[in-house]
């Protein structure tokens, strides 16, 4: 037989006649092809139209061709959805088909008449349970060899009882197919299960994706164009106050923070394009561009740190600065790379400011930025006032990630 090609619920619409499903937007499931199904039941009402014999308007021959009519009628019927016939009703119309299928074979005298009880029985085993479907099937071979073993009819001396035994063979037939079907049915649930998984996953990375890019341009533009604002918002105070010497210093202050946000767009860009970037090398340019020399200090065998660490460390320490720079002008910076057995930490420690403040508004996002990237890698950030110690007061953040 030929089988339909299953294709996307969303590319087409279900075949009035193909099994569906209860519900919408299923794909249909491989079934026998219905042209086919179509030309056998036709060529059966037509051959058994030509040879079916007495067929008329009275007596026996009116009861012949009403039960030929029946018997057409139950073999097209065999295209009814099966979602639309429930299992009960799909019984009954069955076992009465088999009825009628044996009393026109008994009324009949001669023709082809036994081809509705064949068909009939192939498709009990393909539209019900396998175990009620044997029982109808054997109660049609029963009632067909009965009919032809008590020659109910004229004519049937061709015809062994013993043929009429072999009625329901066709069954067997029937629950192959439907075994088959539901083993195709079953393949496609499973392709388009883990086709949604796949699709799912992919929707998660691309929203991962998004958020690392999120990230990335919030620490470039958030981070610089505050510091910038900040430096310009300074200029307009001295200005005003006339003091031009410290007015040529916070230009040169912007002017320097241009320069490092072009840097920090080259670092995003690499970051994209997960470049490998030297951990060590590109802290030491990051605090020197921020105008903290000799402020980095390196603990531990130093090792290759994985590019998505080395990423997410150095957005790190660019937040922590770039806030040290913002709520403590002029207080001391001292970073931290401690390469231990089991992790990599990161510590940027500032002292408190030693000159004026100025107000900025900040994005809000950087302590949650911060902790995104952390989890990210599995590993955890601490970040507040150091409230004991020789170094109380200052403010630390410490990112610790696994090895």
């Amino acid at each position: 037989m030929a089988y339909l090609r299953p294709v996307p619920a969303d590319h087409s619409a279900p075949h009035p006649g193909d099994d569906t499903g209860r519900g919408t937007g299923a794909r249909p499931v491989p079934g026998p092809d219905p042209r086919v199904q179509w030309a056998v039941s036709l060529a059966v009402i037509v051959v058994g139209a030509l040879t079916i014999r007495p067929m008329g308007p009275s007596g026996q021959g009116l009861a012949v061709a009403v039960l030929f009519v029946v018997n057409c009628a139950a073999l097209l019927a065999r295209r009814l959805p099966e979602h639309k016939v429930p299992p009960r009703l799909a019984l009954v119309w069955l076992a009465l088909a088999v009825v009628f299928a044996a009393a026109l074979l008994g009324l009949s005298s001669s023709g082809t008449g036994y081809l509705f009880a064949f068909l009939l029985a192939g498709h009990i085993g393909y539209r019900l349970e396998t175990r009620p479907a044997l029982v109808l099937a054997g109660f049609c071979s029963l009632l067909c060899g009965a009919v032809l073993y008590l020659r109910l009819g004229t004519g049937h001396e061709l015809l062994p009882w013993v043929f009429g035994l072999t009625a329901g063979v066709p069954v067997l037939v029937g629950i192959v197919k439907r075994t088959q079907r539901r083993a195709v049915r079953a393949a496609i649930e499973a392709a388009e299960s883990a086709e949604r998984a796949a699709r799912a996953e992919a929707r998660t990375a691309v929203l991962s994706e998004r958020g690392r890019i999120a990230r990335d341009v919030h620490d470039v533009l958030a981070h610089s164009l505050a510091g910038i604002n900040m430096q310009l918002e300074l200029v307009d105070a001295l200005i005003d106050a006339g003091d031009l010497e410290r007015v040529r210093e916070a230009n040169a202050t912007a002017h320097g923070l241009v320069k490092e946000s072009l840097k920090q767009a080259q670092w995003t860009v690499h970051a994209l394009r997960e470049d490998v970037l030297p951990l060590r090398e590109s802290l030491a340019a990051m605090l020197a561009s921020f105008g903290h020399h000799d402020a980095l200090t390196v603990t531990g065998s130093e090792r290759q740190v994985p590019a998505q660490a080395v990423q997410h460390l150095l957005r790190i320490a660019q937040e922590a600065l770039t806030n040290a720079a913002r709520h403590a002008p002029g207080g001391a910076v001292a970073v931290e790379l401690e390469f231990a057995s089991a992790s990599t930490a990161l510590r940027v420690r500032n002292r408190p400011a030693t000159r004026r403040t100025v107000p900025s508004a900040g994005s809000g996002m950087g302590l949650v930025g911060m902790r995104e990237r952390v989890a990210l890698l599995g590993g955890t950030l601490t970040a507040g006032p150091v409230t004991e110690g020789p170094r109380q007061g200052d403010w630390l953040v410490e990112a610790v990630i696994p090895r």
